[in-house]
């Protein structure tokens, strides 16, 4: 039986994969999604959010697609990779639907921009999506740049979003991109959440999901993930999933501080195990949710730590993926098991003479 069935719900609330039904209005998240209305009532230049990995970048451009209506917006999300210039108007050209194969480049950028006035004329705004925008290298930002130049009766035609990790943030600042940061008219930078968040943040999540109050979620174990995640969505999913996990193989229906410390030490143990990777920092937490580590805490926030720490939640989720398939073979295998055995006997009961 799976953690969703014990506890009722309808599916898994805390997945990593995601999920604009689960979005969450957070301070932080109502303010980025204020300003990416502002962007495109604004209908031109760039609006450019960052974030720390698992901070909610992809949830909300997510929801933003859902919300708008493809009657008014043409919409067209890249994942960038470390390409070239060239390769990038590829890519939106692909995303445009555009032929590209053996398609020289000035030809490549007309066909572009008939695509974009094409829209125009059908009164839809352009709306290019690029996320991991800080993987973009000098040139790939520039044709971006030249592709916002585009105009039509003296409108932009073409509006871009960027997101990126916060680093790409400070690559805007450098005199090198002054060009662009000029097209710039709205950013923002998403924080993590504030201790007072987490638990209307489960609770929601948890509601969307079919949950009816059962487990139960006390205050102390909200403040307990808000110590061990430092606030970032991602984390605190991560660390659900493996509570409400240990919550119903242990049959019960409190969550507390206690049993996500147990959860945390267990994630602690987990890296220490993995082959090179560097010394745990994730906290140990006393019944009442409070951090016993105080370095371990301020790590959390010292950004000298935060690629190593972002390095080592990537680890665990790969390594939880892992574990998650192994569970679900191992639970097939034994439902396998079970019925092979009720046939069996069935069939054995009908060959018995009477």
């Amino acid at each position: 039986m799976s953690y969703t069935d014990h506890y009722g719900l309808s599916a898994e609330p805390f997945a990593l994969t995601p999920d604009p039904r689960f979005w969450f209005e957070s301070a932080t998240h109502k303010k980025a999604m204020s300003y990416l209305g502002y962007g495109l009532r604004q209908a031109e230049g760039f609006v450019v959010v960052t974030g720390e990995i698992g901070a909610g970048k992809t949830t909300l451009v997510g929801l933003l697609i859902e919300r708008l209506d493809p009657a008014r917006f043409a919409l067209v999300k890249l994942v960038s990779t470390q390409v070239d210039g060239d390769d990038l108007l590829r890519l939106a050209a692909q995303g445009f639907d555009l032929p590209t194969q053996g398609v020289a480049k000035a030809q490549l950028l007309d066909r572009i921009e008939r695509y974009l006035v094409d829209r125009a004329r059908e009164g839809r705004k352009t709306v290019l999506i690029v996320d991991e925008a800080q993987n973009l290298p000098t040139s790939a930002l520039e044709e971006l740049r030249m592709l916002s130049n585009f105009q039509s009766s003296g409108r932009a035609l073409l509006q871009i979003l960027l997101l990126g990790q916060p680093e790409f943030q400070e690559r805007l600042s450098s005199s090198a991109f002054e060009q662009l940061r000029q097209r710039v008219i709205a950013t923002h930078h998403l924080e993590a959440m504030g201790a007072d968040e987490i638990r209307p943040y489960l609770e929601h999540r948890l509601s969307v999901a079919g949950w009816t109050g059962h487990p139960q979620i006390d205050e102390a174990a909200a403040h307990a993930l808000y110590t061990a995640s430092g606030g970032i969505p991602r984390r605190i999913n991560q660390l659900m999933t493996r509570t409400l996990l240990l919550g119903a193989v242990e049959a019960t229906d409190m969550v507390d501080a206690a049993l996500v410390a147990r959860v945390v030490d267990d994630l602690g143990k987990d890296e220490k195990s993995i082959v090179g990777a560097p010394t745990s920092v994730a906290p140990r937490l006393d019944a009442n949710g409070a951090g016993v580590r105080a370095d371990v805490e301020r790590g959390f926030t010292d950004e000298a730590r935060m690629s190593d720490h972002e390095a080592r939640i990537r680890l665990l989720e790969n390594q939880i993926e892992a574990q998650d398939v192994a569970l679900r073979r191992v639970l097939t295998l034994m439902i396998d098991w079970v019925e092979r055995d009720e046939v069996q006997a069935k069939d054995f009961a009908r060959a018995r003479p009477a």
